[in-house]
């Protein structure tokens, strides 16, 4: 049966399982409004395309599913460009689609045209200009499994008004190969043993969190290794969650917003075990005096991010919750007393604090509400200060209930 590629499009979505849409209408993605309005796929109409990139974001980052978001071609397509950076910064699994205009117009300052995947080709996982309608399917196929696998990110698919027009015989791919793309999840078994081995020989170890251990969903584990060996954990502000930070052994957040407690254990740690962090300068500060006495085990499933800041001694690649339930088995219990006895001396004598001079503070406001909801809302924020009060006073004690821009 021929199918066009509209009816491609709206196909591939119901096969992935897309149950919300975020977008505008607009003169060469009309062919696929058409046909999403009497398909399952539930419609958001933002009012302005950067709020459906960001909605299909914070979807992703609360659902743990793709987000997707449609825009016309144009100034459609370039207002996605902020949404789709911050979703590439921070690991999100977005599909973003463009319309085009007809695939004999491009590069002829058409009406409307924009050459979007060369524009969004540095703030996306991959991006894809479909040319041919036979290609169609497969395309969607692959910015699917893209954008949800290895270390996830957004994928751009843009797609000209007359291949949305033309038909084709085709059945949606069951699989996907694309050669030269292939995630590690397992993690390599020496790295892992010798990350034990640092473990265990460690005496005063710090797990230093980031959002990574959140996308692979890997708070179990993270609870699992900290309890077992007593390690203090300090998380990144996208790391926030994924360890409960009203436990004894949490120092909350570190870095520059951070507590001072969990900069001073960083600092005078003998291991750092970071899980699905990037050591931005957020964190780090001046490079060249960060945790001088510290050897450092990074555990993250996107090679490139390891030794890119600092220099790693135990790389171990792949996916953090598979190499964290490997490394529970293979530590071996330990107290760390004197280690935990000073990090507690230093929580007294530096607690996170402000001052009560009777005014309404916005840091009381964020524990009240933290108090009201019993720490079970989904915050979101806008980025500053009113950002960092809420990472610093709501106490987060569960994953993907804070979504905000790193």
């Amino acid at each position: 049966m021929r199918k066009t590629g509209a009816d491609i499009f709206v196909d591939a979505l119901v096969k992935e399982k897309v149950d919300c849409l975020f977008g505008i209408p607009g003169g060469v993605v009309l062919p696929l409004f058409d046909k999403l309005y009497d398909s399952p796929v539930n419609l958001i109409l933002t009012r302005h395309e950067q709020a459906a990139g960001h909605a299909a974001d914070g979807y992703a980052r609360a659902s743990g599913r793709v987000g997707v978001c449609l825009t016309t071609s144009g100034p459609g397509a370039t207002n996605l460009v902020t949404a789709i950076a911050t979703a590439n910064f921070d690991s999100v699994p977005m599909v973003a689609f463009t319309g085009q205009v007809k695939t004999l117009l491009i590069g002829n300052d058409a009406f409307q045209e924009a050459d979007i995947t060369g524009i969004t080709r540095t703030i996306t996982k991959h991006n894809f200009l479909v040319k041919d309608v036979c290609d169609l399917a497969r395309i969607i196929k692959e910015a699917f499994h893209i954008a949800r696998t290895g270390r996830p990110g957004p994928v751009l698919v843009d797609l000209p008004v007359d291949v949305s027009l033309a038909e084709h015989e085709c059945e949606y791919p069951s699989e996907v190969k694309i050669p030269g793309y292939k995630p590690n999840y397992q993690g390599n078994p020496r790295q892992i043993g010798l990350a034990a081995a640092a473990i265990n020989n460690s005496q005063r170890p710090i797990l230093y969190v980031g959002g990574g251990a959140v996308l692979s969903d890997a708070h179990n584990e993270v609870f699992a290794l900290a309890t077992k060996a007593s390690i203090p954990v300090t998380t990144t502000l996208l790391g926030l969650g994924a360890f409960p930070e009203d436990h004894p052994l949490s120092l909350r957040m570190l870095g520059m917003h951070g507590t001072v407690y969990a900069n001073y254990a960083i600092m005078d740690s003998d291991l750092i075990i970071a899980v699905g962090a990037r050591f931005d300068d957020r964190i780090t500060g001046r490079i060249d005096s960060f945790a001088p006495g510290a050897k450092v085990v990074h555990i993250d499933i996107d090679p490139t991010s390891i030794s890119k800041n600092i220099m790693v001694d135990v790389p171990v690649v792949g996916d953090a919750r598979n190499i964290l339930e490997s490394l529970v088995e293979m530590i071996k219990p330990a107290d760390h007393k004197e280690w935990l006895e000073k990090i507690e001396t230093w929580k007294k004598e530096n607690p996170l604090v402000y001052s009560n001079d009777g005014g309404l503070k916005p840091q009381y406001v964020v524990e009240q509400i933290h108090d009201a909801t019993n720490g079970e809302a989904i915050i979101t924020t806008e980025v500053g200060q009113n950002q960092m009060w809420a990472a610093q006073y709501y106490h987060f004690d569960r994953p993907n209930h804070f979504i905000t821009s790193g």
